[in-house]
């Protein structure tokens, strides 16, 4: 069995290559170093208006029963929208997809613009992404100016092999070479 040396505090940020960080500068240096998925959510109004951004914030939160989540800003133009009960896509994106995502990621009125399939309860589809989740909204739960959206997965629909699309550093890029397999 490894060995782990336990460090203080103090020692760590007396290490040449360690920079100590606080608060918002903290989280920001820390999960800039944390490579994430790169997907879009798309849903609709009441008046069945398209709406949808790009996410990296989207993971599986558990198989039995099968449920995802996502974080998002509850000033986004999107919120208010994602009720409990509301029919949401979750669209998974390779590199093929990067337009798309920088699309979904600018100014809302240009989102939908370029066209999209409307799905069951007037969701939008976007047919090139390399996966497509339908779950229907649980449950919110407000955190200061944010909040955490809890989804029942219901079905999902496969497009073929892909590189994934990948937000690293204030970038996207796409994997590398595979270390290991987690089997």
């Amino acid at each position: 069995m490894p060995h782990w040396d336990v460090l203080t505090l103090s020692e760590m940020t007396n290490m040449p290559d360690f920079t100590k960080l606080q608060g918002a500068d903290a989280l920001k240096a820390t999960f800039r170093r944390h490579a994430s998925g790169v997907a879009i959510v798309t849903s609709s109004t009441s008046a069945g208006e398209p709406i949808g951004f790009t996410a990296t914030s989207v993971t599986s939160l558990g198989s039995n029963p099968p449920l995802v989540t996502f974080n998002i800003a509850q000033g986004s133009s999107s919120y208010a929208h994602l009720t409990v009960g509301k029919l949401v896509a979750i669209h998974t994106l390779g590199t093929e997809n990067l337009g798309l995502a920088q699309l979904m990621a600018g100014p809302k009125e240009l989102r939908f613009a370029e066209g999209f399939e409307a799905g069951p309860e007037d969701t939008p589809l976007l047919t090139d992404a390399t996966a497509v989740l339908l779950a229907r909204v649980r449950s919110k739960h407000e955190v200061e100016n944010n909040a955490v959206v809890v989804l029942d997965a219901l079905e999902a629909f496969e497009n073929g092999p892909a590189e994934p699309l990948l937000y690293f550093q204030r970038g996207y890029l796409t994997t590398g070479e595979r270390l290991a397999d987690n089997y």
